[in-house]
This record gives C-alpha cells, sequence and structure tokens, in this order.
C-alpha cells in the first residue's frame, strides 16, 4: 500500500471524526436550515473547498500525479441526467441518515451497529450498480436501448 495514500486516507478520517461529520445529529442540524440549524459544519466544507482549490487547479494542468500516475478527470463538464439522478440519491441519502461516504467510512470506528449497517447497505447499493452498469455494457447497442414507437400522425376530425 502507497504510504502517502494511507497517511492521506488516515488525516482525512482523523478531520471527519474530530469535525462531527461521522455525527448523524450534528449532520442533519446543519442539513435542517429551515428549523435549529447547526452552521458548525460549514467552516469544515468551506475549508475543505479553500484547501482542495489550489491543488485541483494544479491537477487539472498534469496528466500525472506527483507520484506518476496518470490523472482522470471527466471528460465531460456538462449536467446530464445521470449527474442530476445521481446527486438527488446522494442528497435524499445524506438528508435522511446524516452520513455519506467518507464519514461513514470513518464512523466504523466508533462501533455503533446502525452505522455499520448504513455502511454495508452504501456498499452493496454500489456494487449493484456497478454490476448492473457491467452487465448494461456487455448488451449490444440494439439491444440495450428500446426502439421508440412511431406516434400515430395527428388527424382533425369531422
Amino acid at each position: 500500500m502507497n504510504k502517502l495514500a494511507f497517511c492521506s486516507g488516515l488525516l482525512f478520517g482523523l478531520g471527519v471524526l474530530l469535525s462531527g461529520m461521522t455525527d448523524p445529529a450534528k449532520v442533519l442540524g446543519f442539513l435542517n436550515i429551515a428549523g435549529a440549524w447547526d452552521p458548525s459544519l460549514l467552516l469544515v466544507l468551506v475549508t475543505a473547498v479553500v484547501v482542495a482549490f489550489v491543488p485541483m487547479q494544479l491537477a487539472q494542468r498534469r496528466s500525472k500525479a506527483l507520484l506518476g500516475e496518470p490523472i482522470a478527470f471527466p471528460d465531460t463538464r456538462s449536467i446530464t441526467s445521470r449527474l442530476l439522478l445521481g446527486s438527488a440519491v446522494f442528497g435524499i441519502g445524506w438528508g435522511m441518515t446524516g452520513l455519506c461516504p467518507g464519514p461513514s467510512l470513518a464512523s466504523l470506528a466508533t462501533l455503533h451497529a446502525p452505522q455499520w449497517v448504513f455502511f454495508a447497505s452504501m456498499v452493496a447499493g454500489m456494487s449493484g450498480f456497478e454490476l448492473w452498469q457491467r452487465a448494461a455494457a456487455k448488451l449490444p447497442q440494439a439491444e440495450s436501448i428500446r426502439p421508440r414507437r412511431k406516434a400515430a400522425p395527428l388527424t382533425a376530425k369531422p
């Protein structure tokens, strides 16, 4: 295992633990802007964006990471239905549980059963989606898209 990747992951995990991002009640309080809003996680989110901004700008100018591995950015910057659907599913899940993938992984250290159940469910959903995508990719193009039925021409009734 790459020591730099391990140390980065450990630092991220400690950050989300110390910031309270692994506490579903705190996250739900932050997401509840219409009720008793807890703005304390706003500092965490703003800090994450500020810290990541410069490295992302530098990475976009390179084809390889500092350790020599290729950098893979998305091919498109357009807003697609898949992006909107994925964002909606993520937001609904985050709003219902107060957990998202990174903090969910870090919360396993708390040894609370609900966090383990959420994490297992999340991994099952991700794995199911991956299997579905692989199966869809194996289908010939003609089978993967249903032909549309032609609409009957509009005619005026006498």
